[in-house]
């Protein structure tokens, strides 16, 4: 960060930045940790045209998860457009590895947020998977939604980018029919959308919070789907989260299903090494 910009933010936050210092872990925007003489402040950057709006739609989400009173999310300072790109600026958490008393209550709390309903599946707004536009039009229905707002997009986009041949795509006819043998009493849920486990933290005192939502209603298995895609977050999370809202048969089974929307993103967020993941599901399930 050059100094022309860590001026500038000082004067958004209103002291000056001594330091800052890179995080890791994201891999669509830069992350920082700034000092001040009192304080440090998260901050993320991000070159691209669509930053503004990218940022602008994960405040959205993080207010949305903190107006359900369930997970704690960062407190948002401000989004800002640069000359090129935009920052977001919110409260810091100092995070520690988490033990198993503090991955069960997050097991909790997120069995609480998924217990917010709504009476239709998407949201009031399209938002972002990291930096992939992701449709949120309302359905009735869950089939519908997942099939037109989730999995058509990412198809599209990944036959667009050479990433998928056209005849690697089930047609609407197939996908409606595989996922309505597997998806049945399905009720809106509220969702993170994005739910692997460099986007959640435990605070130094325990407490769980969530970061970088991609927000909509929708089934509840979605986020516990994308929390087992690179490993999982512990036994003992699922456990408690199990106790509020049980598991529901045919689980593992749709658990496939819901991973193939998330490793279509991945694929076109960063190609081909995601192809024979993509390819499995498709060979096994359609």
């Amino acid at each position: 960060m050059n100094a022309e910009l860590k001026d500038f933010i000082g004067a958004l936050i209103g002291t000056k930045v001594k330091n800052c210092v890179p995080v890791s872990g994201g891999d669509i925007s830069r992350a920082y940790v700034l000092h001040t003489d009192s304080d440090r402040v998260f901050c993320k950057l991000n070159s691209s045209s669509a930053a503004k709006s990218m940022f602008e739609a994960e405040v959205d989400g993080l207010k949305a998860i903190d107006q359900t009173k369930t997970v704690k999310t960062p407190l948002v300072y401000s989004v800002n457009a640069l000359e090129k790109g935009a920052c977001l600026l919110m409260e810091y958490v100092a995070s520690k590895n988490p033990e198993v008393k503090d991955l069960e209550k997050f097991g909790v709390q997120l069995a609480a947020m998924h217990q917010v309903g709504s009476n239709f599946y998407g949201w009031e707004n399209p938002n972002f998977i990291g930096n992939l536009p992701q449709s949120n039009q309302k359905h009735d229905d869950w089939i519908s939604f997942y099939i037109k707002e989730r999995l058509g997009p990412q198809f599209q986009t990944a036959i667009n980018r050479r990433l998928l041949a056209t005849k690697d795509v089930p047609n609407a006819d197939k996908l409606q029919s595989v996922i309505s043998a597997y998806c049945t009493d399905v009720r809106p849920s509220m969702l993170h959308g994005d739910l692997w486990s460099g986007n959640y933290l435990i605070a130094e005192n325990g407490e769980p919070y969530l970061i970088d939502p991609a927000v909509y209603f929708g089934h509840s298995e979605m986020d516990l789907s994308m929390s087992r895609l690179f490993g999982g977050f512990g036994s003992s999370f699922y456990a408690s989260y199990f106790e509020i809202n049980p598991s529901q048969q045919g689980e593992s089974n749709r658990m496939a299903i819901y991973q193939l929307y998330y490793l279509l993103v991945h694929l076109n967020l960063f190609g081909k090494s995601y192809y024979k993941s993509v390819k499995k599901i498709l060979q096994v399930h359609f």
